[in-house]
């Protein structure tokens, strides 16, 4: 049994298998999902090809648990943020908030990688299902502000959310970034007939 630097045997495999999906996920985003290959992902993590065969038997193993990786971690820190909001739309700018603080952490690259790398088709469909788990939340919070054609309002909105984490990745400033979009969110989910001030806009 080789030597290991943990408590337990379980612990010691809980570890290893953590540093191939690191690995893997630094390899598609700096390389491509080809190159996601066990032993190229054995290589970086330090381990030896064998060794990644126990617990990832081929490319498209890897690549299908990096795309439940991919999400799973931003969608656990979306969630708590929007826990503690009150309000469907501060539900709203829970979410934008903390979506912009991950893609300017880089959190968000993996995803995207994985929407171009022309994945197998049991990957892709799931790719889309985590995609649909992710934003729900923000889509029925929309949809309770009493929004008209909520599907069509949330989906203009995310369409903000996406050219705000662009010019975070360009490097724009997140706080300015994330003070000026929801800026604009609150403006376009200000309730019909009502009216937003500058200072309420800027808030």
């Amino acid at each position: 049994m080789p030597k290991i630097n943990a408590s337990s045997v379980a612990e010691h495999r809980a570890q290893q298998r953590a540093a191939l999906i690191g690995a893997a996920i630094d390899i598609l985003v700096n390389e491509g999902a080809a190159a996601v290959t066990p032993a190229a992902v054995g290589a970086r993590a330090g381990l030896a090809r064998s060794s990644v065969y126990q617990y990832f038997d081929s490319s498209a193993a890897l690549l299908a648990t990096i795309t439940e990786e991919a999400f799973r971690r931003s969608n656990e820190a979306l969630a708590r943020a929007m826990a503690a909001a009150d309000g469907p739309l501060e539900r709203v700018e829970a979410f934008f908030g903390e979506s912009l603080r991950l893609g300017a952490e880089g959190a968000h690259r993996p995803a995207a990688a994985l929407m171009n790398a022309g994945l197998p088709p049991a990957c892709q469909e799931r790719l889309v299902e985590l995609h649909l788990e992710q934003v729900a939340p923000f889509r029925a919070a929309v949809a309770q502000l009493g929004a008209p054609e909520p599907a069509l309002t949330a989906d203009l909105i995310a369409g903000m959310l996406h050219t705000a984490l662009a010019a975070v990745e360009n490097g724009a400033p997140l706080g300015a970034v994330t003070e000026r979009t929801l800026a604009l969110v609150r403006r376009c989910l200000a309730p019909a007939g009502s009216t937003v001030g500058p200072a309420d806009a800027e808030r």
